[in-house]
């Protein structure tokens, strides 16, 4: 196949660090090739080269032979490429249409013509079968239809080249099925396709070539047939992964550490009770709208409840986050972009952030630099970040799996008792997940306990010592230990046998 984009070289560095160096490659025209690798291997830089969002530190890109040098994101458009990211760049407050057309809408006789806008918004809507109004607010969308709009504003721009970094991760498995059908369809009809994901059975099955990156290095690529899964794994990490969980090193005690007694909100949660001991993983499990976040965020002191009480160690809780800080609560979001991190800040001030009182001296409660900084980089190492200098680089120059580790490496300076880790391994490799996992481990094995919230029922049956189940805001059942039967989980959270 002739390529339509060609690499030739291609480095970048920030803050003298290497995202990608000297990397060389085709993308095949008319295919669809999945890049894979571990979080910070590369794969976002090098696409935001091809998105025109940053510029090469040296080598150079080919479009069809030609050079090609986009001077920003709107260049790049023209040009023919369409980034969809994970964090959807939708308007949520405006309209299907106006989405599509926002940054250049029709005019007639000087006003805005919605008429035509409306007409091409459905045309676009019908060619994806996706059954909502032009007039349909985006916020009133689900995330499967939300995804749809943005490859509607690709096929808008009649882009030739599109990039889907992990477009799966907010997908129930009938959006996940109709998003791979979409796919295969804009493929057939001369698309190219760019596809990021680190569910790596979705890639095997999706892809005519595949490209890996490690340490911003490409170690392999050839087409998808000439891979299993096994290789995948052993081409990003550079070694064999035994195993896709760690062996465990701790072992739930007699002494109940965190209870939840009758806990309610009215439409969110329904008497909802359980207890997790020292040492103790118990995974919680639910299908999208189960009330698994909701939970979290009571629990944490983020939402109200009604009824109902939250002790750690025999002590109630009450108040909000602070209060429950100090009591030895830790809460790792779903959502770490937005409510874990500061991500322009540096590394060291997120992994300081819930902890920085420590570091204050009377009698004016100045910061103790060298405790700092030694504290800090300890963190940085336990959670085995990978990073430049972490007093100067933001945290948002990080990738989505180290990212990750800094929230949790935040929480780890506070040494609490309880975590709640909720979809902690969302958006991140199998390398990294692996450490998420040992890490989990960890805090169970220092006399924590975690409560560990999943959509992944693999995971859940891998690192947990119980697996409660939740449907429409209450705990319907439990198993109590491994091994785990993972239909009968999944039956459970569809109340079909409960």
């Amino acid at each position: 196949m002739t390529a339509l984009l060609r690499f030739e070289d291609l480095s970048k560095a920030f803050f003298g660090v290497h995202a990608v160096e000297g990397v060389s490659f085709d993308v095949p025209e008319g295919g669809i090739l999945g890049l894979i690798g571990e979080n910070g291997a590369g794969k976002s830089t090098l696409m935001n080269m091809v998105g025109g969002v940053v510029e090469p530190s040296g080598g150079a890109m080919l479009w069809r032979g030609e050079p090609y040098a986009p001077r920003d994101a709107a260049d790049a458009t023209a040009r023919g490429v369409s980034f969809i990211h994970q964090e959807l760049n939708l308007f949520f407050n405006l309209t299907v249409a106006e989405n599509l057309f926002v940054d250049g809408f029709p005019k007639w006789h000087g006003l805005i013509d919605r008429g035509a806008i409306r007409r091409r918004a459905k045309e676009l809507m019908e060619a994806l079968d996706l059954d909502v109004s032009p007039d349909a607010l985006i916020e009133d969308l689900s995330p499967g239809e939300r995804q749809l709009v943005e490859i509607a504003k690709a096929l808008h721009r009649d882009a030739e080249l599109i990039i889907f970094d992990e477009p799966t991760t907010s997908l129930t498995p009938r959006e996940t099925v109709r998003l791979f059908e979409v796919i295969r369809r804009l493929n057939a009809q001369g698309k190219t396709i760019i596809y990021i994901s680190h569910v790596l059975g979705d890639v095997a099955a999706l892809c005519t070539h595949i490209a890996v990156l490690r340490d911003g290095k490409l170690v392999e690529t050839a087409p998808a047939a000439e891979f299993d899964i096994p290789r995948m794994i052993r081409a990003m990490i550079g070694r064999e992964l035994t195993g896709l969980f760690p062996e465990r090193t701790s072992r739930p005690t007699a002494d109940p550490v965190f209870a939840v007694t009758d806990l309610s909100q009215p439409g969110v949660l329904e008497k909802v009770s359980f207890e997790i001991h020292r040492g103790e993983i118990l995974g919680l499990f639910g299908l999208m709208g189960s009330g698994r976040s909701e939970l979290a965020r009571i629990l944490f002191g983020l939402d109200p409840h009604t009824e109902g009480v939250v002790t750690i160690a025999g002590q109630p809780l009450s108040g909000g986050p602070r209060a429950r800080i100090e009591a030895g609560l830790a809460f790792v979001t779903e959502d770490r972009r937005a409510e874990g991190l500061m991500m322009e800040a540096p590394i060291a001030d997120n992994l300081a952030l819930v902890a920085v009182d420590r570091f204050a001296r009377p009698p004016l409660s100045l910061i103790d630099a060298e405790a700092f900084d030694e504290d800090t980089r300890f963190v940085a190492d336990q959670v085995r970040l990978k990073a430049g200098n972490i007093r100067r680089q933001p945290a948002k120059s990080l990738s989505g799996g180290n990212q990750q580790k800094v929230v949790i490496g935040k929480w780890l300076m506070r040494e609490p008792q309880v975590f709640i880790l909720d979809e902690p391994t969302r958006g991140v490799d199998v390398g990294a997940k692996y450490e998420i996992y040992t890490l989990a481990d960890r805090l169970a094995a220092g006399g924590g306990a975690v409560l560990f919230i999943s959509s992944e029922i693999e995971e859940l049956m891998g690192v947990c010592d119980r697996i409660l189940v939740m449907s429409q805001g209450e705990i319907v059942g439990g198993f109590a230990a491994p091994p785990f039967e993972q239909s009968a989980i999944l039956s459970m959270a569809f109340r079909q046998g409960a």
